[in-house]
C-alpha cells in the first residue's frame, strides 16, 4: 500500500513510519527539513515540502492509497490551514481514506454530552488552543466526502509500548488518564487496514 505520512518527524509520526515499513508498505513522507528523519529504507520516499503549500501537497499525494496525518499544533495554525488543502487534494485524486491524530479534548463530554470535552468541566487542560485547532480539523473532515478516522489520545508521554489499551468510539474510555506515544502510533497504524472507525473519533487510553 502507498501511504502518504504527514508529520513523519514528530513523536507519533516517527513510530508510524517504523510500523508501516516493517509491514512492507511504501511510505512517502512530506517533510520541511528532510535531515530530521533518521530512517533509511528502500520503501521510504522523502519529499521536501510544506503542508501549507498546495503544490507540495499535490506532488506528494499523487499515487497514494491513504493519508496519515500525525501533524501537531506546535503553537501554530498549521493544522487548520493545511487540512483544507489535504482534503481538496484527496478529493481531486479520488483518495478516500485519511487517518489523523487528534486530542481527547475533541471527544464528546460524558458530563455534558452536547459539547466536546475541552468545552466542559471534564477537561483538565488549562489552555484550549490546541483543542480548538483539532476541533476545526474535525469539523472540516465531517463536511468532506472522505473516510476519516481521528485517533484521540489523552495525556501522551513517550513511554514504552505496552501493546494493550482501551478504545471507545467518540468518547474517552472511563478513567483514561494517559497512553504512550508508541501505543498511540500502533493503534493509528492499525487503522490502515481496519474499517471499524470510519468517520469516527476514537478515544484511546490505558
Amino acid at each position: 500500500m502507498n501511504i502518504l505520512l504527514l508529520g513523519a518527524t514528530g513523536r507519533v509520526g516517527s513510530h508510524i513510519v517504523t510500523y508501516a515499513l516493517h509491514e512492507c508498505h511504501h511510505v512517502t513522507a512530506l517533510i520541511r527539513s528532510p535531515e530530521k528523519i533518521q530512517i533509511y529504507h528502500k520503501n521510504l520516499t522523502i519529499i521536501q515540502g510544506n503542508v501549507l503549500n498546495r503544490d507540495d501537497i499535490m506532488r506528494a499525494i499523487n499515487g497514494m492509497d491513504i493519508v496519515i496525518s500525525a501533524l501537531n499544533t506546535d503553537g501554530t495554525t498549521t493544522l487548520s490551514e493545511s487540512i483544507p488543502l489535504i482534503i481538496e487534494a484527496m478529493e481531486n485524486e479520488g483518495i478516500k481514506r485519511i487517518i489523523t491524530i487528534g486530542t481527547a479534548g475533541i471527544l464528546q463530554s460524558k458530563t455534558t454530552p452536547t459539547v466536546l470535552r475541552y468545552q466542559s468541566s471534564e477537561s483538565k487542560q488549562k489552555s484550549t488552543r490546541a483543542a480548538k485547532e483539532h476541533h476545526k480539523v474535525y469539523d472540516m473532515l465531517k463536511q468532506s466526502t472522505l473516510e476519516w478516522t481521528i485517533v484521540c489520545p489523552t495525556y501522551l508521554p513517550d513511554g514504552e509500548k505496552v501493546g494493550s489499551y482501551r478504545i471507545a468510539r467518540d468518547i474517552l474510555p472511563d478513567g483514561g488518564a494517559k497512553i504512550s506515544v508508541p501505543d498511540t502510533a500502533e493503534f493509528t497504524y492499525k487503522q490502515v487496514e481496519a474499517r471499524d472507525y470510519i468517520r469516527s473519533r476514537v478515544g484511546i487510553a490505558y
